[in-house]
C-alpha cells in the first residue's frame, strides 16, 4: 500500500521568545518569563549546569524568577547533524524556524509525509513543571492560561487548524483549578492535556489517592486525553554520573513503564471508564512483560500485590491506554500481546531522537520488518490517533 500520511502524537514546540511578555496583563509582565541573550557554557559532567562567561557561546536564555533554561540542541535538533550535537546553547537564529514558527512547521511536516501532530512545550517542560515550581500561584496560573490560549488560538489556528492539534497545560498544584482549565480549554476546542507520568516525584499526591478526582472527571466529561510524556516527573533514568548518554537513552522508557504500572493498578480506569491515557515517547516493546506480570499477580496473589480491589485483571484496562513509538520494531512484532488498536506513532520533531525528515523511510522499514498488514499500518500511523483524540472534530475523519 501507499503509506497513509502520518499523524504524530508527540512533537514539540519551542515557544516564541516574546510569548508571555506580550500576552500577560501589564501588572504581571515585569515578572513574566523572558528571553535574554547572554554568553555562557555548560559545566563538564552529566549534571553540569549553565554558567555565564564572557568568553562563552551566545545563548538565548529563558528566565522566570529563579529558574533559568537555555535551549540545547537536543530540544531543537531538526536540520542539524545528529552525529555532531555538541552540548552547547542555542540562539533562536541557530534553530530551524519550524521549531517555533507555524508556517515553517507546516512546511517541515509536508516534507516528512506528516499531516497532523500534537506539540509538547519546551520552556514550561512536559507538564508545566516550570510554573508549578514558581511560588506565585496567581502568576503561574496566568502563565498557563496565556500558553493555552496561544496554543489554541494561534499555534493551532488559521493555517494550522486541523494539522496542529492543541495540547494544553493545567495548574498541577490544584486539581480543582486543573479541572476548571480542562473545561475552559475544551470549550475553546482543545481535548488533549499534559499530566505527569508520576506526580509523586513532583511532591504531589499519587494517582492512588482521590486527590486527582476532579481533574480526571473533567477529562472524562470533556473527552480530553491525558498525555504522560517521559520526563514529566522531572526525572530521567541514569545509572551513574560517568555513564555515557547512551545508557540514559536506552532507559528512557522507564518513566512510561512506571506510569503504566500505576495506571493499571490504581483503579482510576475502572472509576472513569471513558478516560484515555497516552504514554508519550515511551515505546512499547517492554509492555507485554509488564502486562503478563501484573495479570499474574492479580490471578495468583492479588492480596500480596494489594490489587485485590480491582474487579478485572490489570490488562483489561489497557483498552484505555495508548503506547506511542517511533522506532520500536520489537514492540510492533509483539503487537498482538498489547493490542494493535492501542499503539500510535510519533515523529518527535524537532528533538534529537526524531526521525524527521526521514520518517517515511523509517516507517517502511518498521512495517516490513514487523510484518504489519495494510489495516495494521493504517491503525498505527493515523487510525488509532483519530479515534483516541477524536480528530474528526478537526475534520480528520479517515
Amino acid at each position: 500500500m501507499d503509506l497513509p500520511r502520518i499523524i504524530s502524537v508527540d512533537d514539540h514546540v519551542v515557544e516564541p521568545p516574546s510569548l508571555w511578555q506580550e500576552r500577560l496583563p501589564a501588572s504581571l509582565r515585569d515578572r513574566a518569563p523572558r528571553v535574554d541573550r547572554v554568553r555562557g557554557r555548560y559545566e563538564p559532567g552529566a549534571r553540569g549546569g549553565w554558567v555565564e562567561a564572557d568568553d562563552g557561546d551566545w545563548a538565548d536564555l529563558w528566565r522566570f524568577g529563579d529558574f533559568e533554561m537555555s535551549i540545547i540542541p537536543g530540544f531543537a535538533a531538526a536540520g542539524m547533524d545528529q552525529n555532531d550535537l555538541d552540548w552547547v546553547p542555542l540562539t533562536y537564529e541557530m534553530m530551524r524556524p519550524g521549531c517555533y514558527q507555524q508556517n515553517a512547521r507546516l512546511a517541515d511536516m509536508d516534507l516528512n509525509h506528516t499531516e497532523a501532530g500534537l506539540a509538547f512545550p519546551t520552556f514550561p517542560r512536559f507538564c508545566g513543571q516550570t510554573f508549578h515550581e514558581h511560588p506565585d500561584r496567581k502568576l503561574g496560573l496566568a502563565c498557563i492560561q496565556v500558553y493555552n490560549d496561544w496554543m489554541i488560538d494561534e499555534w493551532c489556528a488559521g493555517a494550522g487548524y486541523g494539522r496542529l492539534i492543541p495540547l494544553t497545560l493545567v495548574p498541577m498544584w490544584d486539581p480543582d483549578l486543573a479541572a476548571d482549565e480542562v473545561r475552559r480549554c475544551a470549550d475553546k476546542g482543545a481535548h488533549a492535556v499534559e499530566f505527569s507520568e508520576n506526580p509523586a516525584r513532583l511532591k504531589l499526591p499519587s494517582i492512588f489517592t482521590d486527590h486527582w478526582g476532579p481533574f480526571f472527571a473533567a477529562c472524562e466529561q470533556t473527552d480530553t486525553v491525558i498525555n504522560l510524556h517521559i520526563g514529566s516527573s522531572s526525572t530521567f533514568p541514569m545509572t551513574s554520573l560517568d555513564a555515557p548518554r547512551a545508557v540514559s537513552l536506552g532507559l528512557t522508557y522507564q518513566g512510561a513503564a512506571h506510569a503504566l504500572c500505576d495506571w493499571l493498578t490504581c483503579g482510576k480506569l475502572e472509576e472513569f471508564p471513558e478516560l484515555r491515557v497516552a504514554l508519550s515517547e515511551g515505546q512499547i516493546g517492554w509492555m507485554p512483560f509488564l502486562l503478563e506480570k501484573l495479570d499474574g499477580v492479580w490471578h495468583e496473589r492479588a492480596a500480596y500485590g494489594e490489587i485485590e480491589r480491582l474487579p478485572q485483571p490489570p490488562s483489561h484496562y489497557m483498552r484505555q491506554i495508548y503506547g506511542c513509538l517511533f522506532d520500536d520494531q520489537i514492540g510492533l512484532e509483539m503487537r498482538d500481546r498489547i493490542g494493535i488498536d492501542q499503539i500510535m506513532f510519533e515523529v518527535d520533531y524537532p528533538h534529537g531522537d526524531s526521525t524527521w525528515p526521514n520518517t517515511l523511510g523509517k516507517v517502511k522499514r518498521l512495517v516490513a520488518a514487523a510484518g504489519l498488514t495494510d489495516e495494521e499500518t493504517y491503525a498505527l500511523l493515523r487510525g488509532n490517533a483519530i479515534r483516541c483524540y477524536g480528530l474528526d472534530r478537526y475534520g480528520i475523519v479517515s
